[in-house]
């Protein structure tokens, strides 16, 4: 009975080792299966993931491309206004300092042009006058003194005298008041000064009053004139004996 006992034993032992195999196999199985299936969703995953970052990525470059490209026309545009203002700024500046010089000139000119009949006075003056005694001399010292210091105040503000005897009338620098024959001169060439003209700085300040030639005189326009009577007689005794026939 004993040794019955101990095979029955021997044998449940025997059973129980290989149902522990089997289940330790199929639990072996289950892992690695489990495994697999875990390995298979984390590279999905992994997949799936990747493919969203490389899509977000995309994404976020397109844009910033599109966010460059806006702003580059935003810089183009700025840029643009920027150098248009620029622009208008220093024409207004020019226009103003243009503005300024010339309104400067015309109150200089106004000023100017108020003295140069005293300066005119005096040229009469020192044409006029003739010293004979030493008092007179004097008083002509003085006046040449003071005439001397008038031209050297005008010479320092930019004022200068025209030259005008023997160059060709200009309307721009030349008033002509007289205009006569003249055999020593050509027609408009300005033979003799009225009154002085004076420029400012390149500028006219005061027309020259000038008398200018009207070229060859009264015997050429003599013999232009009987020149022209005898062709006139000509012509005259050439119609009546054509009248007669």
């Amino acid at each position: 009975m004993v040794e019955k006992k101990s095979e029955n034993t021997e044998n449940s032992k025997e059973d129980t080792l290989e149902i522990d195999e089997e289940i330790s196999i199929v639990d072996n199985q289950d892992l690695v299966n489990q495994k697999e299936e875990l390995n298979n969703s984390t590279s999905d995953d992994l997949s799936n993931s990747d493919k969203d970052v490389s899509d977000e990525l995309k994404n976020t470059i397109s844009n910033n491309d599109a966010r460059l490209e806006q702003l580059e026309k935003e810089h183009e545009t700025l840029k643009s206004q920027y150098v248009r203002i620029a622009a208008d700024f220093e024409n207004f500046r020019k226009r103003q300092s243009r503005d300024h010089d010339d309104l400067k000139v015309q109150l200089i000119s106004k000023s100017l042009s108020s003295i140069l009949p005293i300066v005119d006075n005096f040229e009469r003056a020192r044409q006029q006058l003739k010293p004979e005694n030493e008092e007179a001399q004097t008083l002509h010292r003085s006046y040449q003194g003071l005439y001397k210091q008038l031209v050297d105040v005008l010479k320092q503000q930019g004022v200068s005298p025209m030259r005008v005897v023997g160059q060709n009338f200009d309307p721009s620098l030349h008033e002509a008041v007289l205009r006569e024959p003249s055999d020593e001169f050509q027609e408009d060439i300005i033979i003799e000064e009225l009154q002085r003209g004076y420029n400012l700085e390149g500028k006219v300040l005061r027309h020259a009053l000038v008398k200018v030639s009207m070229g060859p005189g009264p015997k050429n326009l003599s013999q232009d004139e009987e020149e022209k009577d005898k062709v006139d007689k000509e012509l005259d005794s050439d119609e009546i004996p054509s009248e007669d026939k």
